[in-house]
């Protein structure tokens, strides 16, 4: 698939030269089509292609995500890259996910009742998630690298951690990878984990409000990546410091220049 004009929905120059499309895939299924969101900065062009960064978010729309998104994909443009995201199925303007919906629903009944979350509520939440959203985004990679302002290398930057996973075992074409942890990991991820080789760069948040220390640094010990770096902060979730950023953003210079 390619970006034509008639994918571009909108279209806006950012007062520091980035420039920002949405855009629009067509998906088969249920889930109906996938939007997204393209950042370039200035300085890309035929000439100079840029290395692209895709950003991954949770899954609670990109109305909501935005002023997160748009502010790493400026840190991202100030280093030469371009950054795309997309909108995850089920949230958004997209259709409704009853599965993902009643796994989050037992989630929140198991957190609320203080009860242990289990292997098979954990499975029913991300699994299905990382099987649809990764074929999308090698969709949306495919598109998006057809640009003449775009080019190889590509990273991942995000969550949820068990899609940026999956994404480094199954696509080539990523090179490195900055994953965000805090987020439930099913037991067949750590398996996955194994296959990975590619540089990653792994974000904690030492006191996450999820309680997801453990199996943050489970997950780190299964990657089989020969460079891994784990740079854990406390705080909790959002509270991710400003250099905790800059590491990883001198991560992707290292990587993808």
């Amino acid at each position: 698939m390619h970006l034509t004009p008639e994918h571009f929905t909108s279209e806006q120059r950012l007062d520091d030269g980035v420039l920002e499309r949405a855009f629009t895939l067509g998906a088969p299924g249920p889930l109906g089509e996938i939007p997204g969101i393209l950042w370039t900065p200035a300085t890309a062009s035929a000439a100079a292609p840029a290395p692209l960064i895709l950003l991954g978010h949770p899954p609670l729309g990109l109305d909501k995500m935005y002023p997160r998104l748009v502010a790493r994909a400026r840190h991202a443009a100030a280093d030469g890259f371009a950054a795309a995201t997309i909108e995850l199925p089920g949230s958004g303007d997209r259709p409704r996910w009853p599965e993902a919906e009643q796994a989050r629903a037992d989630l929140r009944r198991a957190m609320e009742a203080g009860e242990p979350v289990s292997d098979e509520i954990i499975d029913r939440l991300v699994l299905p998630m990382v099987d649809q959203v990764v074929p999308e985004w090698q969709t949306a990679l495919d598109a998006l690298l057809a640009l003449p302002e775009l080019g190889g290398p590509v990273g991942y930057s995000g969550g949820v951690i068990s899609i940026g996973t999956r994404l480094a075992v199954v696509e080539p074409r990523i090179s490195a990878a900055v994953l965000f942890a805090g987020s439930f990991v099913p037991r067949a991820i750590y398996e996955e984990a194994r296959q990975v080789t590619i540089p990653l760069h792994v974000l904690l948040q030492w006191d996450d409000e999820g309680g997801h220390r453990q199996a943050a640094l489970d997950l780190f010990d299964a990657f089989g990546s020969k460079e891994k770096t784990l740079n854990a902060n406390m705080g909790g979730h959002a509270g991710v410091p400003q250099f905790a950023g800059d590491a990883a953003a001198q991560f992707f210079t290292r990587h993808l220049r």
